[in-house]
């Protein structure tokens, strides 16, 4: 009997473990003043969607009252906007587990004012979810409470150990299946959200796609594969690239493999999209593009490349093709929009959409003629019943 207890008890124990692997962390995200806009990209995204989080708040006062979705211009997704943090945890039923900062600026260092929310929240025995390149971990201030609190920090950005990266290597040669990598000609103009909706709804579909995160955003929503290519050595950034491939073609047996990009191969200040079409040695691209933007994000001096442009400079410095057009729909009417993508499907010559207005059949339509293997995974009526309108989201 003694024995039975033992075991019984052992079993519900490991039973608790793998749910609480299995359940999803409840996270409150920091994001003021900038809930919906370019800089709050990754609070954003992480309201719309996580495999690892479960979003209770947004801390925006400027927003405060709120609902989430609806300040994203989609239907109401019941997650509230609060102004600060007191507003936060006196209205919500419990303390969430995380604390998750929410913006994606190009400043390097948090403000005194967020470095005492922060240090707030760790009392309030939160794990601090950090995307920025500023490494908390590193913090002895923030050390020294995370370790009085009994609460973890994580940094998305921290790169592994210089002995665990990796270098190219060739092996990207062996991959047999479509890897299509979803750049864009700005930052912050839809490339994840492209790329999650287009990898959610192949696997809908019955053809098995992996996505490999390329930015801290796209991991705290759950990439299997990845890493943040801006926070490495340029010396490994086409090696963990490649790395991450790999692995997703090694480990998933995938039908076909997304590629996250990360800013444009054309902007003066970034370089990780180059290193990502180095790395990955996509078979075909899919370019997001915000019609409607004038001067590149953050960049009020640099005026946005055209598609055209773009194009020509991805297909001159690597053996593939633009395969598709995706927009951002920022600033532009549905009868704009429309507008645009009868243009742009006349001008280009190629497959033109905006997946949060109309869906990613087109896409799906595309990779299907141009990877006939495909076409055996799901058929043809599946593919005609790919909503034209899956989602309505509002993008920053």
């Amino acid at each position: 009997m003694i024995k039975y207890e033992t075991t019984f008890a052992k079993r519900q124990k490991e039973a608790l473990r793998i749910h609480n692997l299995n359940r999803k962390k409840t996270a409150l995200v920091y994001c003021e003043n900038q809930f919906g806009l370019a800089d709050g990209k990754t609070a954003s995204a992480l309201a719309r969607h996580s495999e690892i989080y479960s979003v209770v708040g947004i801390i925006d006062s400027s927003l405060a009252g709120g609902d989430a979705g609806e300040e994203l211009g989609e239907e109401k997704s019941g997650i509230p906007i609060f102004t600060n943090l007191k507003d936060a945890l006196s209205k919500l039923a419990e303390v969430p587990d995380c604390y998750i900062y929410g913006k994606a600026p190009l400043d390097t260092y948090i403000s005194v004012e967020e470095r005492l929310l922060i240090l707030e929240a760790m009392k309030k025995g939160m794990d601090i979810i950090n995307g920025l390149h500023q490494f908390f971990s590193e913090d002895p201030e923030f050390i020294h409470m995370a370790a009085l609190s009994n609460i973890q920090i994580k940094d998305i950005r921290k790169p592994p150990l210089l002995k665990n990266l990796h270098v190219f290597t060739g092996r990207i040669s062996q991959v047999d299946i479509p890897v299509i990598a979803v750049l864009g000609t700005d930052c912050a103009c839809g490339k994840m959200t492209t790329a999650v909706e287009l990898n959610r709804t192949l696997n809908n579909l019955g053809i098995k796609s992996v996505l490999v995160g390329t930015g801290q955003t796209s991991l705290m929503q759950g990439a299997k594969y990845g890493i943040s290519t801006d926070a490495l050595i340029n010396q490994f950034v086409v090696g963990e690239i490649e790395n991450s491939v790999m692995q997703a073609f090694t480990n998933e047996n995938p039908d076909i493999i997304l590629v996250e990009g990360q800013s444009a191969v054309s902007h003066p200040a970034f370089m990780s999209s180059l290193g990502i079409l180095k790395g990955s040695m996509p078979d075909g691209i899919i370019l997001q593009h915000p019609p409607a933007r004038t001067f590149r994000c953050d960049f009020p001096d640099l005026p946005m490349p055209t598609v055209d442009s773009e194009i020509e400079l991805i297909e001159a410095i690597s053996k593939t093709k633009v395969l598709a057009i995706a927009l951002s729909h920022e600033n532009l009417t549905d009868e704009e929009i429309l507008g645009v993508v009868a243009d742009y499907e006349k001008r280009f010559q190629l497959p033109t959409t905006d997946v949060l207005s109309h869906g990613c059949r087109k896409l799906v339509q595309t990779l299907t003629k141009h990877f006939p293997k495909l076409n055996r995974k799901t058929d043809r009526k599946d593919i005609a019943l790919v909503p034209v309108l899956e989602t309505r989201w509002r993008t920053a």
